[in-house]
């Protein structure tokens, strides 16, 4: 894990009063808004007198607050110490400065945020992307090809850690100036899938990841639809890159019309099922992209994609790992030279080749699409 700023490291007062209020069964994000609202901290919340509490929250977590807390939870928050002890680990309570502001504003933001990295970029201007685990290969190019172009502009690109899309979309953040945040559904010393490890580390050192579970919280079905309101919330607005009719993407992007945030699709062919979703994102009022610079302008009209072209031609690439990146879905000449590295003047040479030889077509629009021969 990276080294960071000592004042970067959370200072909050009375934190094992914070994680002791995050154990007691029944005080969720809402619940515990409401007492800390009320009372102030939590340790005037465990001070103040069981009618009080009862009467905004009910007995049973009012009895819940007064009884002592298990030697579970007591062997939990010495765990939680010992882990703050690394470099780079963090734990923001829903008061401390370092909280990002656009998640405390949703409904339920989490009382606490478990942080491995750099947590500045919890509060830089971000953008989310998310979309299918089972991503075709043109699916994760074009999320590595937007966040990558995100990344140029300058933002961090927050996503899920799962496989497919989010991954890319991580790979891509990296790959650029800005970075990335990922929200994981388990506890922050736990990395799921374990194919991501890799990825994961790589992440902790140059991003940050977060997670609201308390240690060793296993991986668990109902945690990732919960931790997606995060996922959206961090963020100006949601890209869907890929997505199935059924997908846990399309919560991602309900929740975020829900906090305000803008919602955009990428999409793709019509007979493509990971395509469904989007086309149906788009229906219900979603704005269609097929360029990084078509949510830049409609949130961050200030930022631009740096000139690559100092860079230098990158070196022609062999025409059939060029068919493979191109996939079978419309992509346009600027977003397939994003997601192969090459040089647009040498890409635009290598496709009218593969035009010429039948491999693919030109369509309207500037988009080019694979032949199925």
């Amino acid at each position: 894990m990276q080294d960071t700023d000592p004042t970067q490291q959370s200072a909050q007062p009375d934190l094992r009063g914070w994680l002791r209020l995050s154990l007691v069964p029944g005080v969720g994000c809402v619940l515990g808004a409401r007492l800390l609202d009320a009372f102030g901290c939590p340790a005037a919340v465990f001070a103040a007198s069981r009618d009080a509490v009862a009467a905004l929250c009910g007995a049973p977590v009012a009895d819940a607050l007064a009884a002592p807390p298990p030697s579970t939870g007591q062997q939990l928050i010495d765990r939680t110490e010992a882990w703050l002890a690394t470099p780079g680990n963090h734990v923001l309570t829903l008061h401390d400065p370092a909280y990002p502001r656009m998640l405390r504003e949703i409904y339920d933001p989490p009382l606490l945020l478990y942080a491995i990295g750099n947590v500045a970029l919890l509060s830089a201007p971000s953008i989310a992307m998310v979309g299918s685990r089972n991503a075709s290969t043109q699916g994760k190019a074009n999320a590595q090809a937007f966040a990558r172009a995100f990344s140029n502009a300058g933002l961090t690109v927050v996503s899920g850690l799962a496989l497919g899309i989010d991954a890319a979309a991580h790979e891509g953040a990296m790959a650029g100036p800005g970075s990335t945040v990922a929200v994981i559904g388990t506890g922050a010393d736990i990395v799921y899938p374990a194919r991501n490890h890799q990825l994961a580390h790589r992440i902790a050192q140059a991003g940050c990841i977060i997670s609201e579970y308390p240690l060793g919280h296993p991986v668990l079905a109902s945690n990732f639809p919960r931790r997606n309101r995060l996922i959206s919330g961090l963020a100006a607005g949601v890209l869907v890159v890929e997505a199935a009719a059924q997908s846990g993407s399309l919560i991602t992007a309900r929740m975020a019309a829900e906090q305000g945030r803008d919602v955009f699709a990428v999409p793709g062919s019509i007979h493509a099922p990971m395509s469904k979703g989007c086309h149906q994102l788009i229906r219900e009022g979603a704005k269609l992209v097929d360029a990084a610079a078509d949510v830049l302008d409609d949130i961050f009209p200030g930022a631009a994609v740096p000139d690559n072209a100092a860079r230098g031609p990158a070196p022609a690439m062999p025409s059939e790992q060029l068919l493979d990146a191109l996939g079978y879905d419309p992509i346009g000449a600027d977003a397939l030279a994003a997601a192969c590295g090459l040089d647009a003047g040498r890409l635009s040479a290598q496709l009218l080749t593969l035009e010429l030889a039948g491999h693919l077509e030109r369509l309207p629009g500037g988009l080019f699409q694979r032949v199925n021969r």
